[in-house]
């Protein structure tokens, strides 16, 4: 593969803290966990934040501790990954698709409101790519409907919207640390608040909804525990975590190389006919996690002829998303009945390109060779 379609940043430090996090005795539940969630929740700007071992398990715990279950409905949009609708679906609630904008690949606030209904309790907002949603107009849905938000940030971790970090706005905030992500702990994600109510009863249910845990009992010289949930094995252990602080203090440093090769592509694709760059909104930052471009009918190649292409010249590029309606597991839900207009458009247009902190120059070039 001359150009992978992404690859991890794993520096000398980011190991060294690895190898020190295996030295301690406890690898789970320890320090580098706290410093992490300390970190994280300080570069978010929010009360709390919790780690967990994936953002789809951040998810499931976010829709738990809003009591969402049986009968219940969360709004969510159909372009997104499966994970989305999963952790709906896991707590044995509805998810309802809507559709996203031409432009932005982000849900229509218009078309959430339009699908609120008196068993709606929620609404999870992605943002995609890297680029905020219109959070204004979705909090002033939400408070209008009595609403929670549950923001989907596996995309956006240092995005912002009206100088705000996403994260930040909705009643919580679930971030993803998968190897392809802004930054990564190999897996791993983040639960962000500002309600301790949430946090803790998140903190309940990731560890099996235990009444102590094994380190403390251990501190306390007691043995006896009780089980006061339906919990779950959700924990981001210490050698993640660890893994987790190291990438986190370049944060800053990884998202401008991010924006700077966005930029290289946007210069050097925006005047080949047929194919749309991404958009850029004036009030929010965009920090790339996807470089999505669109083909468009007057392109001399299919999508998918263009996909296959660049896979025969040794790129790796992918598909996010096909529409979550479309999915076999979803067709039967009666909100897949409805028109989606621009995701089924989308389906057949979007093209995420390679785009990773060390990515050269000479690769970028190699690749927009290749489009013409």
């Amino acid at each position: 593969m001359k150009v992978p379609y992404f690859e991890p940043w794993i520096t000398i430090d980011d190991q060294k803290f690895v190898l020190n996090a295996l030295k301690r005795r406890w690898l789970t539940n320890g320090p580098f966990l706290k410093q992490f969630e300390s970190n994280f929740s300080k570069f978010i700007n929010s009360k709390y934040a919790s780690g967990v071992g994936s953002a789809t398990q951040a998810l499931h715990l976010s829709t738990k501790s809003l009591d969402i279950g049986p009968g219940d409905e969360v709004i969510v949009p159909t372009f997104t990954f499966v994970a989305t609708a999963n952790a709906v679906t896991y707590c044995g609630a509805k998810p309802i698709f809507v559709d996203i904008d031409l432009d932005t690949f982000n849900i229509i606030p218009s078309e959430i409101e339009r699908k609120i209904t008196k068993k709606t309790k929620a609404i999870i907002p992605v943002h995609y790519g890297g680029q905020s949603c219109d959070m204004k107009e979705i909090i002033q849905i939400a408070k209008k409907n009595n609403l929670k938000i549950i923001e989907d940030c596996a995309h956006a971790l240092g995005s912002t919207y009206l100088n705000k970090k996403c994260g930040s706005f909705g009643d919580l905030g679930c971030f993803s640390f998968y190897p392809t992500k802004v930054i990564t702990t190999g897996e791993g994600g983040m639960i962000t608040t500002n309600k301790k109510k949430f946090l803790q009863k998140i903190n309940l249910l990731k560890s099996q909804a235990m009444s102590i845990s094994a380190k403390d009992r251990e501190l306390k010289a007691q043995w006896k525990y009780d089980i006061i949930d339906l919990g779950y094995n959700y924990r981001l252990d210490e050698i993640r975590s660890a893994l987790g602080v190291s990438q986190l203090s370049r944060i800053d440093s990884i998202n401008k190389m991010r924006i700077n090769i966005a930029n290289t592509y946007d210069k050097l694709i925006k005047n080949i006919s047929g194919i749309t760059i991404p958009k850029k909104k004036s009030d929010r930052n965009h920090i790339y996690h996807l470089y999505t471009i669109k083909i468009e009918k007057n392109f001399h190649l299919s999508r998918d002829e263009l996909f296959s292409k660049l896979s025969s010249k040794g790129i790796g590029t992918s598909v996010q998303y096909f529409p979550l309606h479309k999915m076999s597991y979803y067709k039967n839900n009666s909100s897949t009945k409805k028109k989606f207009a621009n995701a089924e458009k989308l389906k057949d247009q979007v093209l995420c390109l390679p785009i990773f902190p060390k990515m050269t120059l000479k690769q970028i070039e190699y690749i927009v060779s290749n489009l013409q």
